[in-house]
This record gives structure tokens, sequence and C-alpha cells, in this order.
């Protein structure tokens, strides 16, 4: 049995069929932000929702929905799962050896102003793992080193998330722009060039938009000097970079440049207060008041405070490493080259790599142009980014000395804080899965596609809520990067700016994609809080998404020299 999408199903039209898709998402919005009901139940509940949706409405086979439910689910734990396991894992290491007190004493002698530290980690470090890494890593890792520093947990995911938005179009190496000009024959060197044309501005923002969340208008004005710094530092070389090297960098060069480029100025320049929150002892010192506390504490070695940063640069090192495009085909057994260490690495990454074919799933869903949609429940065990995160973990294990059975304690210790988020995890992304096997993504995608002429405005909406539904910009692309190319064509707009809209779009809906909102509570130990963390970036994403189509209409109508 066959089950051929239609994304008219419901009454032959397009609208009333998009009005019914919207149906799991309204309801995720208001089980969480207004029921708050806790987000595993929030996450279960919405796929249930979805699978009723699909299979009355779109006449999905019931079998097919539920399959389609446990291929989302099995790839909602490896990858996703897998690393934030591995990753509160390292960060749990480091804590219980005394060594994160250390990471923090070094943080605080660059400074002690909240405002700094949240760029120092939440944008630039932050940036610097989605360009390695990806796939909630970046949020996972820096919103867990905020809450260790001392900020709020439910803040430090908050500033996290929004912080993540510059680097997601060019995260994981560029994954989400190479793979688009599959679908669309774009290259994607001309898509770097756009989204390079268009992330930058939002990139300079985020630093200013991030601490005046924290503090207002008045202060974020007393720091402006650092923010001008990380933040243009940042965009100027996603800029370079991205139109002139090409998608794979932009993330890694742009953060690092950044990250170095700020703690360099803050060696010379000092707010003239130090921001503390209102729950920590009031400080409203001078710079020289700073001076002489700092002197009065307790001042570790060079190699001590190597030592203690180890993990985290052991870590960076082996996520970059599996980064790399040729390692990562071996890693996963799909290396067909001549180079002997590769080829090692590629039988064991063959070993231990699982594509079981999702039963009565695969090759039953035909799309529209006929042709049959595989489906394998995609087990990389050697290649996911969780197994480099525990490389780094067992490396970590001779660094800190801890020993091997309080290493196996801690690790018991993660698994059992983690089980129920990632139950939210696997039933959101099960959640997605059938939202795009049954056609209800399509309809919706669609629908926003009949705007006309005001198409160039609302083509990042398409990203947006791709990636809200996918949780990821790389599916978002995907998903809707082909219908994006078309769309344009047939409105008169340049298909290069609407797949490039499409990304910048989607890096807007990373904060409130439900994925990304189990994986930030889940790093900070807020599992149950999902709704407080959703109503806090809710509206930031809106006010961000709503730059990015008013930029892409300006790009369209007025500055379309901007387009390469």
């Amino acid at each position: 049995m066959t089950f051929t999408q239609n994304f008219t199903a419901v009454g032959d039209s397009l609208l009333w069929s998009a009005v019914v898709a919207l149906i799991p998402i309204l309801y995720f919005f208001w089980a969480l932000a207004i029921k708050r009901m806790k987000g595993y139940i929030a996450g279960i509940t919405t796929l249930l929702v979805s699978i009723i949706v699909a299979v009355f409405f779109f006449k999905m086979p019931v079998g097919m929905a539920v399959m389609s439910a446990s291929q989302g689910a099995v790839y909602g734990i490896i990858p996703i799962g897998w690393i934030i396991i591995t990753s509160v894992f390292l960060y749990q290491i480091t804590v219980k050896t005394g060594q994160f007190d250390i990471i923090r004493h070094s943080v605080l002698s660059i400074t002690e102003d909240r405002r700094l530290q949240a760029l120092l980690i939440a944008f630039s470090f932050g940036a610097f793992l989605e360009g390695a890494a990806g796939f909630g890593a970046p949020v996972a890792i820096s919103a867990a080193l905020l809450v260790g520093l001392g900020f709020n947990p439910l803040y430090a995911a908050g500033l996290c998330l929004i912080a993540n938005t510059a680097p997601v179009a060019f995260g994981a190496i560029g994954i989400p722009i190479i793979a688009v000009e599959g679908p669309t024959g774009i290259p994607a060197m001309e898509i770097s060039k756009m989204v390079g044309r268009q992330l930058p501005f939002l990139s300079a923002f985020i630093p200013f938009f991030l601490v005046m969340i924290m503090t207002g208008f008045k202060r974020t004005m007393e720091v402006l000097p650092a923010v001008l710094v990380s933040g243009l530092s940042f965009a100027l070389t996603q800029y370079l970079s991205s139109n002139f090297l090409g998608p794979e960098l932009p993330d890694i060069l742009s953060a690092l440049i950044s990250l170095f480029a700020t703690a360099i100025f803050l060696q010379f320049w000092k707010p003239k207060t130090i921001y503390r929150f209102s729950t920590e002892a009031e400080m409203a010192a001078t710079t020289a008041t700073a001076k002489k506390s700092d002197e009065k504490k307790v001042h570790y070695t060079g190699g001590q405070v190597f030592k203690a940063w180890s993990p985290f640069i052991v870590l960076t090192g082996i996520i970059s490493i599996w980064g790399i495009p040729t390692i990562k085909l071996a890693l996963a057994g799909h290396y067909e080259g001549t180079n002997a260490i590769l080829k090692g690495i590629n039988s064991i990454g063959h070993a231990l790599t699982f594509m079981p074919e999702v039963p009565g799933l695969n090759n039953k869903i035909i799309n529209t142009a006929g042709a049959a949609v595989p489906a394998v429940y995609k087990l990389e065990v050697l290649a996911a980014a969780g197994t480099a995160i525990l490389i780094a973990c067992v490396i970590t294990k001779f660094i800190t000395g801890i020993s091997w059975s309080n290493w196996v304690k801690t690790f018991g210790e993660t698994l059992n804080e983690m089980k129920f988020p990632i139950i939210t995890i696997a039933s959101v992304v099960g959640f997605a899965y059938v939202t795009n096997a049954s056609g209800m993504s399509t309809s919706l995608g669609m629908a926003l596609a009949k705007t006309g002429a005001l198409f160039p405005f609302f083509s990042p909406l398409l990203g947006w809520l791709g990636v809200f539904i996918t949780g990821s910009d790389t599916s978002a692309n995907l998903l809707f990067g082909n219908l994006q190319k078309i769309t344009a064509l047939s409105v008169g707009m340049d298909p290069v700016l609407a797949v490039a809209a499409n990304s910048s779009g989607g890096v807007t809906g990373k904060m409130i994609s439900p994925q990304s909102i189990a994986v930030a509570c889940a790093a900070v130990g807020l599992a149950g809080k999902e709704s407080e963390l959703l109503r806090f970036t809710l509206k930031y994403s809106f006010f961000l998404v709503l730059l990015v189509c008013i930029m892409t209409y300006l790009q369209h109508a007025v500055f379309s020299f901007m387009i390469p």
C-alpha cells in the first residue's frame, strides 16, 4: 500500500489544507505558552495531534503516520539527544573535579561584567560551536557555561538561543547552504554570497540586542564600545568569508575573530561600572575598585587555567575534526578515496553505521513528482557529534584525574537527569517528521507562496516556519528551498535572494523551535520549564524575523544591486 501526498487534501483547497495543517503548531504554542504544560507532555500530545490531523484530514494511513513518528523519534535520540547527554556529561565532569571553579575565575579575570560575559560565551563561543558542530551543541555547552558562572538557568538558556541566531545559516561547516544546492540547482557559493549580504546586518545587531534584553538601553550604552567590537568584528568577517571563501568557514572565522578581538579589547577598556544581576551582591564600584577586589581573590597559574579549559579545548578540536567533509564521510562509512588512514576510519565508521528501512514506510510515500520517498533509521554512531563529545569526555577523565568509578557514576547521573528531556526531543522531532511526511508542512509553504507581489516580504517566513517545525536550517532549506526558487521566478523575484531569505529567515525560528527549547532546558536542568523559555524567546523571534522580512523586501525592490 502506498500514500500519495496531497497538499490540497482538505476540501480540495490549499487554503483550508494550510489552516488545518496549522492545528498541531497552534496546539503546541497553546500547550506551552498558555497552558504551560511540561515539555515532555506538550511534546507527546503535539505528536498525537499531528498524527490525528495527518490521518483524518490528509488521509495518511495510520501505520505510516506512526512509523514516520518513530523515524523522527530515533533521529531525536541520535544524533540530537546524544549531543545533549554528552555535552551535559562533559560539563558535569568539570564541575565535580573542581575545574569549573577555575574556568569561572578565568572568565571573571577578563571581565566580571555579566553583559560582557554573555557576549564572550553566548555570542562568540556559541557561534564557534555552531560552526563546528551545530545540532544543539552550541546552546547546550554555552548555556551550561553561563549557568556555571552564576547566570539564572532560564536566562542563560534564553540568551544562548537568541545569540545563536547569527551563526545558524552557516552552521556545521556550512551544511544548510551546501545542502540546498542540490534541490535548487543554485551554486552554494551564490547562496553563500547572498546570505552573507543579509546576516551580517543581523550579526552586528545581535550583541546590542542581547545586552539590551538583559539590562535595558541605558546600561547597554555603558558597554557600547565592547558591543561594537564584538558585533562588527563578527559581521565583517562573516561578510568577507561568505563572499570570498564560501559557506564552510564563516562561523568559525567570525567567532574566533570576535572572541579574541573582544577579549583583547577588554584588556585595555573596562566599563565604568560592573553590572551584576539583582540577585547578586550589589556592586556599583568603579573599575579601580573592581581591581582592588580582584587582588583579594585566589590567583591561579597559567598552567592551572589551561588545564581547566583543556576539556573544552579538546572538545573544540575533536568537533572541528569531525566536521571536516572527508573525515565526516569516513566516520559515516562513505569514504571512497585512497588515503590509508581514512580508509581505516571508514571501515570502523561503516561497521558503526546502521541504516535499516523504516517498516511500512520506506518508498511507500509518493510525492507530487511521482517519486517514492525513501525512509530509513539513520544511525551513524561514530559520525554523530555526540560521539566526538564522548571522546572528549574520555580524554577529560585523564586530564582531570577523576576515577573511572566516578566517571561512570557521573554518566549515569547525567542519563537519569536527561530522561524527560530526551522524551521531549524525541516526540517533537517525531512531530516534525509526521508533518513533513503527510504533506502538512508543504501545504503551509505553498499557501505562503500564494502571496504574489508581496512574496519577497513573506519569503523569510517560509524559512522561519521550516526551522520551527524541523528544528534545523538545513531541513528547512531542503523542505522549502525549491519552492522558494519556483515561486520567486513566477513573481519576478531573484531566486538567489529567495533561497537565501529562506536560510536567513530560518535562523530567527531556531530560538522557538520545540527541539531547541527542549535542548536548552535540558542543558541547564530546567526539564519541565519549556513553557517559560518559549514565552521568553517568542516575542524576540517575531521581531527578528520581521527585520529579515523587511530587509529581503528592500533588497528585492530598492537595493537589488546587493544580489550577486
